[in-house]
């Protein structure tokens, strides 16, 4: 009998869907460690992250750069090891436990937001896909380049379908081979300006503050980082999930945005698929392309499938997996790719504060486990409360130009959350 929904204890049934969308995953289904570190890298190794290194490189000396990235890698790691440890906790999805945090009917902001977010970014990817390699092919055929966005969308689609174990294997197979082609370019980089010593000399030709600089390494992956726990759920314990986050989003997100940087600093052009082009090396550069934004766009797939299970409350993410496919592939033939962006940067300002205050009301009520007969409440007005004003701070940040947005909407969320925690008379039985 089920006593606790802490993803550790209860009987191990048969799903409709062997991934879990919308119950804790039971211990059998638990993966190893390396197996989660493998899909979380494999999720931020990903060639539009070097896009932002490359806004950096220009505005900063080499030393400088290492700082910044330092910095924003931190905040962002920190950020998404704690929502990882949730998830391997909880065993829960981030929308699915944003119904603890919010109530039933709360939590479908969470799973509208979150959802959407990815469907647009999905329809993003997808086509700067066909326009990356109608330019690589020479193609100037409208219907050459749909027929590329359509053919990847449906790779992606049935991968994302797969889940967890699909995504495991395309990680496992592209992410050392792209890393490889990265370092190898890294290197190439080097030459052109006389070795590293040569990349310390570089002066900076452009300017950028020092706020709006970690602000744009936090941005890079804190909305998607907010989903952790729909891979981390998969862990065996909060530790394996908190050192796989950190892998993924400390280490492997800073790498690809400092191979951006650095590739800016020495070619001009912060997106290495471009260098690769600029060398002679399309081939490469179209594999390096296929093979990065598929798994990457995969996960993102997976990601509004499992928002999709949980806000129309069905037991399986496949029939969401295929329908935002296909609305984000729709997005990408009409060009979505070359207006999204600035929606997508507004979204990643209201989404951090969602994490906080999921993590705060964990650390708070749940960390002992959440009983099995708990029913959440329609609404829980103290934690939307919470959430509307961080992400009010969070907005104003980003207006007004001061602090790091992403990171006011936290720590607000945070200290909100702990405040107004201390007006509930109910308190949950863990024991």
């Amino acid at each position: 009998m089920t006593t606790n929904v802490d993803g550790r204890d209860g009987v191990d049934v048969d799903p409709v869907d062997p991934d879990y969308p919308v119950t804790p995953v039971p211990l059998s289904a638990r993966k190893s460690f390396l197996s989660l570190a493998v899909v979380l890298l494999g999720f931020t190794i990903f060639t539009p992250t070097m896009l932002a290194g490359a806004q950096l490189g220009p505005a900063f000396g080499f030393g400088e750069l290492l700082l910044v990235i330092l910095a924003g890698s931190a905040i962002l790691g920190t950020y998404v090891a704690l929502m990882g440890y949730v998830g391997a906790r909880t065993g829960l999805t981030t929308v699915v436990m944003a119904r603890y945090s919010f109530g039933n009917r709360g939590s479908k902001l969470a799973s509208i937001l979150l959802g959407g977010t990815q469907i647009g970014w999905y329809g993003v990817v997808v086509g700067t896909i066909g326009d990356l390699t109608a330019e690589a092919a020479g193609w100037e055929s409208y219907a050459a380049k749909a027929s590329i966005m359509v053919l990847t969308s449906v790779l992606m689609c049935v991968t994302a379908c797969y889940g967890y174990r699909g995504m495991y294997w395309v990680s496992l197979v592209s992410t050392p081979l792209i890393l490889i082609l990265a370092v190898w370019v890294v290197v190439r980089s080097l030459e052109e300006v006389g070795g590293l010593g040569g990349l310390f000399d570089v002066e900076p030709s452009a300017t950028m503050a020092l706020s709006v600089a970690i602000t744009t390494v936090v941005g890079t992956f804190v909305s998607a980082g907010t989903q952790a726990p729909n891979w981390t759920r998969f862990g065996r314990s909060g530790s394996q999930a908190v050192w796989a986050c950190l892998i993924g989003f400390l280490v492997g997100n800073g790498l690809m945005i400092l191979f951006g940087a650095i590739g800016a600093i020495t070619f001009g052009e912060g997106d290495f698929v471009l260098v690769l082009y600029n060398l002679g090396l399309v081939g490469w550069g179209v594999f390096l392309l296929f093979g990065n934004l598929w798994k990457s766009n995969a996960d993102t797939a997976y990601a509004f499938g499992v928002a999709g299970a949980e806000l129309f409350e069905r037991p399986t993410k496949t029939p969401f997996v295929i329908g935002g496919s296909v609305i984000g592939t729709v997005l990408a033939l009409t060009g979505v790719q070359n207006h999204l962006i600035d929606y997508l940067g507004l979204l990643g300002t209201f989404i951090p504060p969602l994490g906080g205050v999921i993590i705060a009301d964990f650390f708070l009520r749940w960390r002992r486990g959440i009983p099995a007969d708990h029913a959440p409440v329609a609404l829980d007005w103290r934690n939307i409360a919470t959430y509307a004003v961080a992400s009010g701070v969070a907005y104003w940040s980003k207006e007004a130009e001061v602090g790091i947005p992403p990171l006011f909407g936290i720590v607000v969320a945070v200290v909100v959350a702990v405040a107004l925690d201390r007006t509930r008379t109910e308190r949950v039985a863990t024991s």
